[in-house]
């Protein structure tokens, strides 16, 4: 189930295969770089679609350029599959 916590080995090998994603704080975090605000927005709102449609959203914050993101299943108490696909789909969202 993607609501399940990821143990320790599941959770070094999902965030091996992730983009320039850590564990902060007991979430799955990463920070984006844009040109300029407008990019930045652009990405924030092809994201939220892609949270949307999952339906499980990000805490995120927006600083001109950049967006900071940590990801976390509040229900289940930490970093569970359904965290590490959101992840893999914003990092899609950031290289189009």
């Amino acid at each position: 189930m993607t609501r399940d916590l990821l143990d320790s080995d599941s959770l070094n090998a999902a965030t091996s295969e992730l983009d320039g994603w850590e564990v902060k704080d007991g979430k799955l975090h990463k920070e984006y770089r844009f040109a300029d605000f407008v990019e930045a927005f652009g990405f924030m709102s092809a994201a939220a679609l892609c949270a949307e449609r999952k339906n499980h959203h990000p805490e995120w914050c927006n600083v001109y350029n950049s967006v900071r993101v940590d990801l976390s299943t509040h229900d289940a108490g930490g970093i569970t599959k359904l965290d590490v696909d959101l992840a893999k789909d914003f990092d899609r969202v950031f290289g189009r």
